[in-house]
């Protein structure tokens, strides 16, 4: 009874609209793409320029990312001595293949080299030298006519002035837009490092990720002192056709820099961060043991 005596309540009753549901929905914050990059060894998310003041070195656990040519001869030589041979030297087309003159100028265009290798003269710790550094953003480094005469060039300046040479790898094999031309370049490159090792002379090939097919089985194992970065992969065929072709399962980090050096193919396993000093000790100990002209 007592209910009946208060005043009653008046509601007003609001239309109801249809939402959206993308109304509903909470914005996801947009990353900038080329700002952030999630390393594969530890998965953690790095800002790309911090990661490049580190040399593309993981801080956390110290996985080695690729590293452009210019980057790594910067990383390598003496300030300011670093010499260019054959910067104009490129690749023809020599097959005609479809679509291969269009693919190396978009490559240019994206990783600013106009080829897969950088070669020059150089100085480490004061020590002279013939360098040729691979470039793994421009086809993946893969070896034509202009990557393997480029090289045969610089060994054979270095053997004309009697220089020691570093050759830094990284590259999936030979380019198959060039056939046979391409596959030449292994046999040409050979020849040129044997003339240089007959004249007494120092060549340390550097393998970095990844160093593949003909470059494997070409000028890559040649070295008196071969080296590589940790974690690299060094082979010749990949590892799904090795086993496809012997039907066994392939041992745990198989063609891994670490078990290369377990198998005696590769000499020592140096950081990026004491590449330079150790080169820089390799030369002087050639240097002090090389035969002065009298």
């Amino acid at each position: 009874m007592i209910a009946n005596l208060l005043p009653k309540t008046k509601y007003t009753v609001l239309p109801m609209e249809p939402v959206n549901k993308p109304d509903l929905e909470t914005k996801k914050p947009s990353i900038p793409d080329g700002l952030i990059v999630k390393c594969p060894g530890c998965l953690r998310a790095h800002y790309i320029i911090e990661l490049a003041d580190a040399d593309n070195v993981c801080p956390n656990c110290h996985y080695h990312f690729r590293l452009g040519s210019r980057a790594r001869i910067n990383t390598l030589v003496d300030p300011d001595s670093f010499v260019e041979l054959d910067a104009a030297l490129l690749s023809s087309d020599p097959l005609l293949f479809p679509g291969y003159a269009g693919k190396l100028t978009d490559q240019a265009g994206k990783c600013g080299e106009p080829e897969g290798v950088v070669t020059g003269l150089a100085a480490i710790h004061e020590h002279p030298l013939a360098l040729g550094v691979m470039e793994p953003g421009f086809m993946m480094g893969s070896m034509g006519e202009a990557v393997g005469e480029k090289l045969t060039r610089m060994v054979e300046t270095a053997t004309e002035r009697r220089l020691p040479i570093i050759l830094v790898t990284a590259s999936g094999g030979a380019r198959m837009q060039e056939g046979i031309i391409s596959l030449m370049q292994m046999a040409k490159t050979s020849a040129a490092l044997g003339r240089h090792s007959r004249a007494g002379l120092l060549y340390i090939p550097v393998l970095t990720d990844p160093t593949t097919g003909g470059v494997t089985a070409s000028f890559a194992m040649l070295g008196d002192i071969i080296l590589a970065e940790p974690g690299a992969l060094i082979g010749f065929a990949g590892p799904r056709v090795i086993e496809q072709t012997i039907k066994q399962q392939l041992p745990e980090g198989f063609q891994r820099a670490e078990f290369l050096l377990a198998q005696g193919f590769v000499d020592h396993i140096v950081a990026r961060a004491d590449l330079r000093g150790f080169l820089g000790r390799m030369l002087k100990f050639h240097h002090s043991a090389a035969p002065t002209n009298s």
